[in-house]
C-alpha cells in the first residue's frame, strides 16, 4: 500500500495524474464550489451575493414604484369627446371611460370586463361619431352644400323627375375582407306608367319580366347579382331594362293572328258582352220608344255600361267571389232598371 501511494504522490509531482484520479478531483471541485456558493457569505468574500446589500425589511421604507392611474379614471365628465378619439381606431380601455364589457360569461359569472378584452378589439367601433363630432362635421360641410330644390319639395316631385331608383347596400362588418359579397347586388325600381308605352307594348312587356312586377303598385323591379362588383351589376340592370323596353315595341308576325283565346286576360271591346249589352240596350229603347236612334258609342258611355263593364272584367280576370259576383249582379240590375 505504501509503495502504491509513493507512486501515487510521484505521478502528482512530475507529470499529468492518470484518467481516474483526474475525474475523481474534479467532482471534489465542483462539490466545494456548490457548497461555497450557497453558504452565507460577509462583504469580503467572493459569492453569488458579492458586492450586494441586504435590506432589512422593517416595513419603514417607501415602495420603489408606486401604481399607475388609467387614463380613463382621471378624465373629466365636460372633456371634449371628439378630441379624445377624433378618427376611427381600435378600441383602447385606457381611453374610454364606460364599464363596457363583452364576450362569453365564465362559470355563469359576468361577461369580462373591456381590459384585455380582444373581443371589444375585433369589432368597429363608432366612437368616432358621436353626436357633437357629427355637428362638428356637418358645421364644416355645409359651407360645401346648396339648397334643396323647390321642385323637388315632395316624393311624387322627385318620382315624376327622376323614375329610376337604385337601391344599393353596404355592410360594415368583422371579417377577412371588408368588401362584403352581398354588397354587389344592385336594385332598380321604375313604374311602368313612367315609361311611353302604349296597350300592346305595356302587355308584352309585363308578360316578359314575370314576378317581377308588381300589378298593385305597378313597380318593376330587377336584381342583378351575377358579377363580382357593383358597377358590373348595374350596367347589366340597366342593358336589362333597355333590352326589355325596345323588346316591348317589337311586333312579331304572329301576333297579329292572336284571337281572345288566346289572350290571358279577359278583353271587353270586341268581345260578346259588348255586343250583347249594346243589342239589349237598343231593344229596351224600341220597346219603350218604338225607335232606338242611340249609336253604340252612345251606348257605351253610358253610366252604367261603364259600371257593367268593370264588373264583367273583374269577374273574368280576378275570379270569381262573392264580392265580384254581388258587384256583377248590382251593376246589371242598375243596367235593366230594376233597383
Amino acid at each position: 500500500f505504501e509503495t502504491t501511494q509513493c507512486k501515487v504522490m510521484a505521478a502528482v509531482c512530475t507529470k499529468m495524474p492518470p484518467w481516474w484520479l483526474q475525474r475523481s478531483i474534479s467532482l471534489k471541485y465542483s462539490s466545494v464550489r456548490l457548497a461555497s456558493s450557497l453558504s452565507p457569505t460577509s462583504d469580503n468574500q467572493r459569492g453569488p451575493f458579492r458586492g450586494r446589500r441586504r435590506r432589512e425589511d422593517n416595513g419603514n421604507h417607501a415602495p420603489s414604484r408606486r401604481p399607475l392611474v388609467p387614463r380613463s379614471a382621471k378624465m373629466a365628465e365636460d372633456q371634449d369627446w371628439p378630441s379624445v378619439w377624433p378618427t376611427a381606431a381600435s378600441f383602447k380601455p385606457s381611453a374610454v371611460p364606460l364599464p363596457l364589457r363583452m364576450g362569453f360569461p365564465l362559470n355563469r359569472g359576468v361577461q369580462p370586463d373591456k381590459h384585455g378584452n380582444n373581443e371589444l378589439r375585433k369589432i368597429p367601433n363608432f366612437l368616432h361619431l358621436t353626436p357633437p363630432a357629427v355637428r362638428r362635421h356637418c358645421a364644416v360641410l355645409r359651407q360645401f352644400c346648396t339648397d334643396w330644390p323647390v321642385a323637388l319639395a315632395t316624393d311624387a316631385a322627385c318620382e315624376a323627375h327622376f323614375p329610376l331608383e337604385v337601391v344599393t347596400t353596404d355592410y360594415v362588418h368583422s371579417g377577412p375582407s371588408l368588401r362584403h359579397p352581398d354588397a354587389r347586388i344592385v336594385t332598380i325600381k321604375v313604374k311602368l306608367s313612367q315609361l311611353e308605352l302604349d296597350d300592346h307594348a305595356r302587355k308584352k312587356l309585363i308578360k316578359l319580366v314575370g314576378d317581377r312586377y308588381d300589378k298593385e303598385t305597378d313597380v318593376l323591379t330587377i336584381t342583378a347579382d351575377r358579377c363580382p362588383h357593383r358597377k358590373q351589376n348595374y350596367d347589366y340592370t340597366r342593358y336589362l331594362l333597355t333590352v326589355l323596353y325596345l323588346e316591348s315595341w317589337n311586333t312579331e308576325p304572329w301576333e297579329a293572328g292572336i284571337t281572345p283565346a288566346d289572350r290571358d286576360e279577359f278583353l271587353f271591346e270586341g268581345s260578346a258582352s259588348e255586343q250583347n249589352v249594346v243589342s239589349t240596350i237598343k231593344a229596351i229603347q224600341e220597346a219603350e220608344k218604338g225607335v232606338s236612334d242611340t249609336t253604340q258609342e252612345d251606348v257605351l258611355q253610358n253610366a252604367n255600361v261603364q259600371q257593367y263593364r268593370e264588373a264583367v272584367v273583374t269577374q273574368k280576370n280576378e275570379g270569381e267571389s262573392s264580392e265580384h259576383v254581388q258587384g256583377y249582379k248590382d251593376s246589371v240590375k242598375r243596367l235593366l232598371g230594376l233597383n
